[in-house]
């Protein structure tokens, strides 16, 4: 029996988002597409650098994701930074109403992923990192690798 790999069909992930802030909670969200989108982002041809999402009355909303437009798409291709709606239940996106609204908080997309066909995105609560917690966590991600190395030498001899 295979074992099925969470990670196998994400598209794009933000990897600074766990450097910047500290993420709170984790919200999976549906994202509306047009038809070259989808076809583009199977490619893998999808950055999350610099976007975030917002909402905007009542709807939220992906903004800078940048989807390459699809090659064999001519007139029909899309515009790689539109506002790209996401699919939220109502009482989720009151609750993330409440919550952005409550200063350093923001809502940061941390990975694009395809689950049973569909493309959907992780949303993650974020609070700012300051400078000295950034320090900190790369001081503490060090020691770790110190520790593991140390003990992988260990076991090899």
């Amino acid at each position: 029996m295979a074992v099925k790999d969470k990670d196998r069909n994400v598209i794009a992930q933000n990897k600074r988002a766990g450097h910047d802030y500290f993420i709170e909670e984790t919200y999976e969200a549906g994202i509306v597409l047009k038809g070259t989108e989808i076809k583009s982002m199977r490619l893998g041809r999808m950055n999350l650098k610099d976007s975030f999402a917002r909402i905007v009355n009542g709807e939220m909303y992906l903004h800078n994701a940048h989807i390459s437009e699809y090659e064999q798409g001519n007139r029909y291709n899309h515009d790689p930074t539109r506002a790209r709606k996401l699919l939220l239940h109502k009482k989720q996106i009151n609750t993330l109403i409440g919550q952005t609204q409550q200063k350093g908080y923001s809502l940061v997309p941390l990975k694009v992923y395809l689950k049973n066909g569909f493309a959907k995105v992780l949303i993650g609560l974020a609070k700012g990192k300051k400078n000295y917690d950034k320090r900190e966590t790369l001081k503490r991600q060090d020691a770790k690798r110190e520790v593991d190395r140390a003990l992988r030498e260990r076991m090899k001899g």
